[in-house]
């Protein structure tokens, strides 16, 4: 794998994770507690001995290049690297990437003069857990120009993806990005011929595409320079090369899920907590996601009654009762509070306790949430103050809204309160 070059797309604006990306790249989003989006596409290339990685971002990039510097640096014995690639402006143009695949062609210099003989295409935004070397060398085996990385699907979700007919061989003869209505039903397929069971194919008779892809080097050096009106790989790059090149897939059985909207972020990371047995698991130790070394204490909990949670490192809590949460670094929960159904991201650092009685004298709650508050079916940001007899529980059932001179967002019935935002004692939500 050494002459395989990992690009991971960082996208854009983050539109659909917003709050949440208002203030970071949507790769920089905390995930889990401890990690960030990012540790799970290069956690999956180290643990596919693939070290050579760039990242390619444009929007709200600082803490992302902080993480990254801070968490992934290879030895100078090694030729490993994880490399953040930002939109900039050159002879070629001075615009914004226009697209997934216009992002890799604004930095074709870059890619020509790196050893490889293949290019692994990832996205920034997928939880799940994959060796990419089978992956690999099924592409290589097959003397495939391009192979696509695909997953079964439900018709409930199919119109979400884009969709690829296979023939006998295992060639992509169609691919349809998410299409609708008859569009839809013709991209309907027996899976048992990709190896599923009939019962399974028949709840899952799609086939969709994981926006991971195999390139040959020539073939994404000519795909790119040769079809420059053509700026995203699954809405025209791909569709356009089925019939030119020889395109395979490549079936992935294991879980994969896309968080890039606030209700699949909410629900991935909720999901995380239902021991023995979650959909994603982060204690594996043959294939370990990474992230930041932050050594934080261990948390310090005082009459705590939790139930089907994860806590993070370096929280201090008391007498709460915090059920069916993820509880973030560094979270301070103070005294008869109680949380659940929610995530709660914590704090990027502790407190001092000066500036805690400076803010007290002035009224403003601490970093944390306070004493009597109760939170439900929320996602709390990281450095927010929620104030003492607080009530996030979106009491009159909204879907959508949103209070942003406040940092209070609702987006599919999901309170979301802002990153550095205060909520004042006694609030009600």
């Amino acid at each position: 794998m050494r002459n395989v070059l990992s690009i991971i797309l960082g996208g854009g604006r983050g539109k659909r994770l917003y709050p949440l990306t208002k203030l970071r790249a949507k790769p920089a989003v905390p995930l889990a507690g401890k990690y960030r989006l990012i540790d799970i596409p290069i956690s999956n290339c180290i643990n596919s001995e693939m070290h050579r990685i760039y990242i390619l971002t444009q929007f709200n990039s600082t803490s992302l290049n902080r993480h990254v510097g801070l968490a992934y640096n290879f030895s100078p014995f090694q030729e490993g690297f994880v490399e953040i690639l930002t939109a900039q402006q050159t002879p070629e143009g001075s615009y914004w990437f226009r697209g997934t695949a216009d992002a890799v062609r604004r930095h074709l210099p870059t890619f020509k003069n790196a050893r490889a003989d293949e290019f692994l295409i990832l996205s920034g935004d997928h939880l799940y857990r994959m060796d990419y070397r089978p992956f690999v060398e099924y592409h290589q085996q097959t003397g495939a120009d391009i192979t696509l990385s695909v997953l079964p699907v439900e018709p409930a979700k199919a119109s979400d993806f884009g969709l690829i007919k296979v023939d006998d061989n295992g060639n992509v003869v169609e691919f349809r990005e998410k299409p609708t209505g008859a569009s839809l039903d013709a991209m309907r397929v027996d899976t048992s011929k990709m190896g599923l069971l009939p019962r399974e194919a028949q709840q899952a008779p799609f086939i969709a595409s994981m926006g991971i892809y195999v390139f040959k080097r020539q073939v994404l050096l000519d795909l790119l320079t040769g079809n420059l009106e053509q700026h995203d790989f699954g809405k025209e790059l791909i569709p356009s090369a089925v019939g030119q090149y020889r395109i395979k897939a490549f079936l992935f059985k294991g879980y994969w899920e896309d968080i890039g909207t606030i209700r699949s972020f909410f629900n991935a990371n909720i999901e995380l907590v239902n021991y023995p047995d979650p959909d994603f698991s982060f204690y594996d130790a043959e294939a370990p996601i990474y992230t930041r070394q932050r050594y934080l204490p261990p948390s310090n909990m005082a009459g705590v009654h939790v139930t089907d949670s994860l806590i993070s490192d370096g929280c201090i809590i008391e007498n709460a009762i915090i059920s069916h949460s993820v509880i973030g670094i560094r979270s301070i929960i103070g005294n008869n509070t109680t949380i659940e159904n929610s995530l709660v991201m914590g704090a990027d650092y502790f407190q001092l306790s000066q500036e805690g009685r400076n803010d007290a004298v002035k009224g403003v709650p601490p970093i944390g949430i306070g004493s009597d508050t109760h939170i439900r079916h929320a996602i709390i940001d990281k450095n927010a103050r929620i104030g003492h007899n607080v009530r996030i529980i979106n009491k009159d059932g909204v879907q959508e809204g949103t209070r942003e001179d406040e940092g209070i967002w609702i987006k599919d019935g999901i309170v979301i309160v802002t990153k550095n935002s205060v909520v004042p004692h006694n609030t009600v939500i």
